[in-house]
């Protein structure tokens, strides 16, 4: 993980209600999404602005369905392409950078629990995840909130990414350990 701190949203309080309220808010824009067709990729790109508050450059693709915890805390940059059943609990924060690729059922997850089990009842930690340029994360792989996944990585399939990931890296496993480095061929 990297040097981000989670914090902690407590229940019953102002901010856990805002948190509510924005779950509500996904629920009611994510239905609308989801029974989009692929090829209407203009509504997918304005359905998808209006849940993360954000107008999309022509370059984005989303094949539904898509899941999300609230939205509004999702940056999108250009030329990102999410396929179909991914998951974002974005409450941590998600950047995603340009020319990102994300391919079928992977789960963006910043938040969770805390670990004593005295405590995992009393709110939900948040840490941000931060996906740089030119980023590619393959088909079911899940990362944890509080990693940043540096410039031109790829993150291989399957794999839970619970650490910040270097650029130029190949990433595999549970967790994900660094395979190699790579970079551009000519």
């Amino acid at each position: 993980m990297s040097n981000t701190t989670a914090r902690m949203i407590r229940r019953r309080t102002p901010e856990s209600a805002a948190m509510a309220a924005s779950v509500q808010r996904a629920m009611a824009i994510t239905p609308r999404l989801n029974r989009l067709a692929y090829d209407d990729a203009a509504q997918i790109r304005a359905v998808f602005g209006e849940l993360i508050g954000a107008a999309l450059d022509d370059g984005f693709s989303l094949i539904p369905p898509f899941y999300t915890t609230g939205g509004e805390n999702i940056r999108i940059g250009r030329g990102v392409f999410i396929n179909q059943n991914c998951t974002m609990y974005d409450l941590g924060g998600i950047t995603i950078g340009d020319d990102v690729l994300i391919g079928p059922n992977v789960s963006l997850i910043t938040s969770g629990h805390p670990i004593e089990p005295a405590q995992r009842r009393d709110g939900v930690t948040a840490a941000p995840i931060v996906i740089e340029r030119n980023v590619w994360i393959a088909a079911g792989a899940m990362v944890i909130g509080g990693v940043t996944i540096g410039e031109n990585s790829v993150v291989a399939a399957g794999s839970v990414v619970t650490r910040d990931v270097p650029p130029n890296s190949l990433v595999g496993g549970n967790p994900a350990r660094l395979i190699r480095t790579i970079g551009e061929q000519a």
